[in-house]
């Protein structure tokens, strides 16, 4: 599955009122792609996966490596690009654009060698009222396109697109490093730059038939050395930003497996989000289990997509 550090299964919060969507969602544009969606996906299975799914791992097979299936698209240079927000000595500084001095945290979920090593990944690390494990190895798709690879081709990709709009902007892995980093210091990592946002990319190991995005909110969390009280609120409508602009960009719906539909779920067991001290949330981008949604994961085009829906949404966000 995506990066859950704890087998995910559906939930539904009874009595939770329903959030809607963002609403730069609910623009025309927005619902002309989530119509278009609709008509193509056919009818949503409306429930949980069955038991015999929800309570198997979907990860633990799923080859990292891409096989001889995945489509064949070229993958951005794990090397850090200088990006538009560098020029040569003595080049007269480019004018202000919207972004010019934020700081924005990228997280491409997993590590494409997260695979090779089990014990590291498997240590337990404090992740404020408990501990969990330090990484996992993600999850794939059936034709063994990896998490680990989407994560950091959209990752790039929306690197490149906040440096345009002039952000600093910095990454906690990038294919340069044997694991992790473990998700108390990637929460770290984005703690210690003060970023003005930090974004988490993963995509969803869910059943067949569950489809859409969705993204993830820290819950109100206090204990040992976890305390979200302060980003409980701007992580919310950091959340709702991006789910908003990613279902216009991307014509994609919100799940139809969590979230009631609104796109957002909100959850206190994962680390990354437990541990942050500045506005962060998690977004899982679409279900790899899903044909449907498998085949978008794996266009070039539709990740594009994906990172413009995220960086208009982190955009939206910081100049509000």
């Amino acid at each position: 599955m995506s990066y859950d550090e704890s087998p995910q299964s559906v939930r539904r919060r009874p009595g939770r009122s329903t959030l809607t969507v963002a609403v730069a969602a609910l623009v025309p544009g927005a619902l002309a792609g989530w119509l278009v969606y609709q008509g193509t996906s056919g009818p949503e299975s409306g429930g949980p996966p069955s038991a015999a799914t929800a309570g198997t791992p979907s990860v633990a097979t799923a080859p990292v490596t891409p096989s001889a299936a995945t489509p064949s698209v070229a993958t951005p240079s794990a090397t850090p690009s200088t990006g538009p927000d560098s020029g040569p000595p003595g080049a007269p500084a480019p004018p202000d654009r919207p972004l010019t001095g934020k700081v924005i945290v990228i997280d491409p979920g997993h590590n494409p060698t997260n695979r090779d090593h089990p014990t590291e990944i498997n240590k337990p690390v404090n992740i404020g009222p408990t501990s969990k494990e330090c990484d996992t190895t993600g999850t794939a798709t059936n034709s063994g396109y990896a998490e680990a690879s989407f994560t950091l081709d959209v990752s790039h990709r929306l690197r490149t697109l906040l440096r345009e709009l002039g952000a600093k902007v910095t990454l906690t892995q990038d294919a340069d490093r044997p694991f992790g980093p473990c998700v108390d210091e990637r929460a770290r990592i984005g703690n210690k730059a003060k970023a003005d946002a930090v974004v988490s990319v993963h995509a969803d190991g869910s059943a067949s038939g569950n489809r859409g995005f969705h993204v993830i909110l820290p819950a109100l969390v206090k204990g040992g050395a976890a305390d979200t009280t302060a980003i409980v609120g701007p992580s919310r409508e950091l959340g709702e930003r991006i789910a908003g602009n990613f279902a216009r960009e991307t014509g994609s719906a919100p799940a139809n497996y969590i979230g009631d539909g609104t796109g957002l779920d909100v959850r206190e067991d994962l680390g990354g989000l437990n541990l942050s001290t500045v506005p962060k949330v998690f977004v899982e981008c679409g279900n790899m289990r899903d044909s449907h949604d498998a085949a978008l994961l794996t266009t070039a085009e539709w990740r594009q997509k994906a990172a413009q829906g995220l960086a208009d949404g982190i955009k939206g966000f910081l100049m509000k």
